[in-house]
């Protein structure tokens, strides 16, 4: 029995003292991989570089890939801008990069992003150098994009999609109806449209005719880009817009000038040997983007200390604290945090504040606002819009002292919403449940989802909405310096292209980051400066401690059904949602 004892504590000890041993060999393989990874080294560039961009993922504004990505079956591509613009930039700046090889794959990206990168290539061929394209299929996004190229050149067996925009909505009601659930909803603004996929089974004139106007817009700009970099008419691009390109054989699209020339791609890398001047395709050095985002920029190091901060406030606005990496989008108290940080900052001289926001909850718009205007009397602040700052993303970007837009930025959209469900038939009728409520007062009950809303508690809700409006509406005549009944004619919620909000008075300026940034240097009055982006990138460690649970799902769900799962995310979201929304009534991707 005394041996018995002894070997099993013997053993216990044993296996105690492996698992330490593993957990400390897993702990120094983990800093190891960390380490690794991490190793931010400066790419070297060689002699006749070329620039290999390939079009092909999701593109958002930012974004840090975690390694651990791969082993969780997330295969879904995601691709900053700020890195690709940045790349095309510092390929432009150094010498030993000849030009840039466009590659055309998959892109999924919203408007203005996809203008944003169309005019960085058109700013990249003022260098002089070449700009080559070639795809097997060019979606209609980055035949867009590649454009510009000096040649645009397509697989003998390959397609050009090019036929014009669309826009669809998933309506819910006829769901809801089935399952015994409808949507009380309070709004100010007959285009305030986020609600009508819960409460109407078509679209309203007022919505189509928003809708339209911005499809028009999107649709002439791209058209007039295409026509000028391929020295063709409008006419022509509707005409074969209408013929519907992509069905056509690849010899139609050197015939109209769409495309330059059909190869194989061993062609293409001959093409490409020839244009760089070099023997073969040994002597050929390629860069990716992966590649070029360790590349150093062409600029003298300033040691004044001065910094203009770039600030990205990208996704839906909320109040939840964002206490898990995963989770994504602009969270009111750390961006006020990360503000007043910026504000108090003595070194900060500027702040080029970069919304790329649908909206979301009208309360957390508001914080987010008033630190905005405490930091604008401290020091310059100017926006830049993205894809979208629409709604709440316009509310905590009309204190800035100045605003700049793309030509198809999405924004406006100044209203005001609340859905609240009525789940009586669902938990009463086909569920079978009853619920009975005690309570002390007429209105302690009030927000039951087991009951509809009485006449009084509907009114307050409304008054309530009524209240935020005014107050949203007030925030944007004050920053910009309109009188208030002037936002009211160009509000109730309706949505417009940069072009259309700069006639308005919504926006000053039309361009990119970069205008931007011009702007708020020139506001500073400092001549040597360092442009520092915030918030900072999360370091390895949270990369690797990030699942991605909520992004796999979210990537995954979407990607089939991305013109009808802003409606399904709006409906997933409504538990944890403020009681007064501002949000877009519909987001755009273009493929």
């Amino acid at each position: 029995m005394k041996d018995f004892l002894k070997f099993t504590l013997a053993s216990i000890v044993g296996w105690f003292i492996a698992g330490i041993a593993c957990v400390l060999i897993g702990i120094l393989t983990l800093a190891g991989f960390v380490a690794s990874v991490s190793s931010e080294t400066e790419t070297k560039v060689k002699e006749n570089s070329v620039y290999v961009l390939e079009l092909d993922g999701t593109v958002v504004e930012r974004f840090a890939s975690s390694p651990v990505d791969k082993y969780l079956g997330d295969t879904q591509s995601y691709i900053g801008l700020d890195d690709l613009l940045a790349s095309i930039r510092k390929a432009k700046e150094n010498d030993r990069i000849k030009g840039i090889y466009v590659k055309a794959g998959s892109l999924a990206c919203a408007p203005a992003t996809m203008q944003a990168l169309h005019d960085a290539l058109a700013d990249f061929k003022e260098s002089g150098k070449f700009i080559l394209a070639y795809g097997d299929s060019y979606q209609q996004n980055t035949y867009y994009i590649a454009s510009v190229a000096d040649r645009i050149i397509v697989h003998p067996q390959g397609s050009i999609s090019w036929s014009g925009l669309r826009l669809q909505t998933l309506f819910l009601k006829g769901l809801l109806d089935k399952v015994g659930v409808e949507m009380q909803v309070f709004r100010v603004g007959s285009y305030k449209a986020a609600v009508e996929p819960f409460v109407a089974t078509e679209m309203s004139d007022a919505n189509r005719e928003q809708i339209q106007a911005y499809l028009t817009e999107v649709w002439q700009q791209m058209v007039g880009d295409v026509a000028a970099s391929r020295s063709l008419t409008a006419d022509e691009l509707n005409r074969q817009a209408d013929a519907c390109m992509e069905m056509q054989p690849a010899e139609t699209y050197v015939n109209n000038g769409l495309a330059d020339t059909l190869l194989y791609k061993d062609q293409v890398l001959d093409l490409l040997v020839q244009q760089m001047g070099v023997e073969d395709e040994d002597e050929l050095e390629t860069l990716y983007t992966n590649d070029m985002m360790g590349v150093q920029r062409n600029v003298p190091k300033d040691m004044s200390g001065n910094i203009v901060a770039v600030y990205y406030a990208s996704g839906e606005i909320d109040n939840h604290t964002d206490g898990s990496y995963q989770q994504e989008g602009i969270h009111a108290e750390s961006v006020i945090s990360d503000l007043r940080r910026l504000r108090k900052d003595e070194n900060v001289k500027a702040v080029v504040l970069r919304v790329n926001s649908p909206g979301g909850s009208a309360f957390a718009s508001e914080q987010i606002w008033r630190e905005v205007t405490l930091l604008k009397a401290e020091k310059p602040v100017v926006v830049s819009m993205g894809d979208f700052a629409a709604s709440g993303g316009y509310y905590i970007s009309c204190a800035a002292d100045w605003i700049v837009a793309e030509p198809i930025t999405l924004t406006g959209s100044i209203g005001i919403f609340g859905m609240v469900p009525n789940a009586s038939k669902l938990i009463n009728q086909t569920l079978g449940v009853r619920i009975e409520t005690v309570k002390t007062n007429r209105l302690s009950d009030m927000g039951d989802l087991s009951r509809p809303w009485t006449d009084e508690e509907k009114a307050l809700m409304q008054q309530m909405v009524n209240r935020g409006y005014e107050l949203f509406t007030r925030r944007c005549a004050d920053g910009r310096r309109l009188p208030q009944d002037s936002i009211l004619a160009i509000a109730e919620g309706r949505v417009w292209t940069g072009i259309q909000a700069k006639r308005l008075k919504l926006v000053d300026q039309l361009g990119g980051i970069e205008v931007a940034i011009d702007e708020a240097v020139k506001r500073s009055g400092v001549d040597a400066y360092s442009i520092v982006s915030y918030p900072s990138s999360r370091n390895m460690l949270d990369r690797l401690m990030e699942v991605g649970t909520d992004r796999y799902i979210s990537a995954h769900l979407s990607a089939p059904f991305e013109e009808y799962y802003h409606s399904f995310s709006l409906l997933r979201q409504l538990k944890e949602a403020d009681r007064l929304q501002a949000r877009l009534p519909f987001e755009l991707t273009v493929r």
